[in-house]
């Protein structure tokens, strides 16, 4: 019998803590008023330690990790880049990118298959089985990668225009296509300058079109919308980036 460790019980973890247990699994809860080092002293070699708190939250749980943890992580998050694991010196850790919703009370929403890729890949494979939704296997760091950045352009472009036009992403394509463009390409800027690589433009926008559709009667507009306009503008000040729509929505917010 696996032991899996399970950092974070929101939407999300709950949900893959059922998928877990289906299958059989051991699962250790970590819940946000635990002590990481107290639970590793009895599980020092889980099969695999699965980071289910929510973006914000994801540096400090990872600058805590215990270190016997470090090589056997699985990681869900929106806006996660290679440096966002690399720099608390995960090895090798399984990255999930997920492609769906969960809202309390009501049945997950999906927008395209998840991605995984990663050494722990076949016990994602099993969950998602398990709890009925489609996820897709890559193999290579590359594809990774721009999977990762495709995730982040559809999640901050759809939320932040959100915060000017609202609606769903349908009507975003539809109703309010410079909105959507003019957003879109400061984050593929903004992407490129983080991970230092160049995606061809046109892949990333129909990719972001593909999403949209997927779901077009998912609401742009988040609650996490502000919070995403203020960490990418953060970030375009560090890197010195113009993001001038950026900008603009920013400072119409601030009217």
């Amino acid at each position: 019998m696996q032991t899996t460790i399970m950092i974070g019980l929101g939407e999300l973890g709950s949900l893959f803590a059922t998928g877990l247990l289906k299958n059989g699994h051991t699962l250790v809860p970590v819940r946000r008023t635990d002590n990481m080092q107290t639970i590793a002293a009895t599980y020092v070699a889980p099969d695999a330690v699965w980071v289910c708190v929510a973006e914000k939250d994801l540096k400090s749980v990872l600058h805590d990790l215990p270190d016997v943890w470090r090589d056997r992580c699985v990681l869900i998050q929106n806006e996660l880049l290679p440096q966002d694991w690399e720099q608390h010196q995960l090895i090798n850790p399984t990255i999930i990118s997920v492609w769906f919703e969960k809202k309390a009370g009501k049945l997950p929403q999906v927008v395209l298959p998840s991605i995984v890729q990663g050494p722990n890949h076949q016990q994602v494979e099993a969950v998602y089985a398990a709890i009925h939704l489609p996820i897709r296997r890559i193999k290579t760091t590359d594809d990774l990668l721009f999977e990762l950045v495709l995730k982040n352009l559809y999640i901050q472009t759809t939320n932040i225009a959100g915060l000017v036009v609202g609606g769903n992403t349908q009507q975003l394509i539809e109703q309010h296509p410079h909105v959507m463009q003019s957003v879109a390409y400061d984050i593929i800027t903004l992407q490129q300058a983080l991970t230092q690589r160049t995606f061809d433009e046109t892949i990333l926008m129909n990719g972001l079109i593909t999403a949209c559709l997927g779901d077009p009667q998912h609401q742009c507009m988040g609650r996490s919308a502000p919070a995403r306009l203020t960490r990418a503008l953060n970030a375009s000040d560090k890197y010195q980036l113009a993001s001038p729509s950026l900008r603009e929505i920013a400072a119409q917010q601030a009217d």
